[in-house]
């Protein structure tokens, strides 16, 4: 593979077809939910996947978060997008305290080389000079997805955002203190 270049994502660098390629595909076997009030591992078994019309759906997300006042960051490899990370424009949290990971992904033959990490802090440093004071994760609850939010530190929110958890019921409410 060749080398990674991570650079910031705008409407020049960045278009509606530039994730076309890009893999979302994960076979997921186990997620977390919520029982009692407490997060344990379940059986869940399928394949998550998107397809052009959502690639480029999600292109389109990253582009309205960058003119929305967000932030978004590319990793690239022989042309191709490896991952990418968008924080929202806005705040969300009762003072406003946390900046809005809205989207985060790497592809899947990527998976497992440091890409997700380097996203993670470039969106991280974007969310402090935005005056953020943690960023807001609502995460996919799958067991791997999960493991690596909870290596990069991430761990659950404070406050739940209304919007995210009523749009994603089994995704997990995570934030990461800047």
């Amino acid at each position: 593979m060749d080398e990674m270049r991570y650079v910031p994502l705008t409407a020049e660098n960045f278009g509606p077809h530039s994730l076309d390629k890009f893999i979302r595909r994960q076979h997921v076997k186990e997620c977390w939910r919520r029982v009692d009030g407490v997060l344990v591992l379940r059986p869940v078994e399928y394949i998550e996947d998107w397809t052009l019309e959502e690639r480029r759906d999600a292109a389109a997300q990253v582009l309205g978060a960058v003119e929305g006042g967000g932030a978004a960051f590319g990793a690239f490899s022989g042309g191709e997008t490896a991952g990418f990370a968008a924080l929202a424009g806005g705040r969300l949290g009762s003072r406003g305290q946390y900046a809005d990971l809205a989207l985060f992904y790497v592809s899947e033959p990527c998976r497992g080389r440091g890409i997700g990490g380097r996203l993670f802090r470039l969106a991280c440093s974007a969310a402090r000079e935005m005056g953020a004071e943690k960023l807001y994760i609502s995460a996919h609850s799958a067991r791997e997805v999960m493991a690596a939010y909870w290596a990069l530190g991430c761990v659950e929110a404070e406050e739940i955002d209304p919007r995210h958890a009523a749009a994603e019921p089994c995704d997990v409410q995570l934030e990461f203190r800047l």
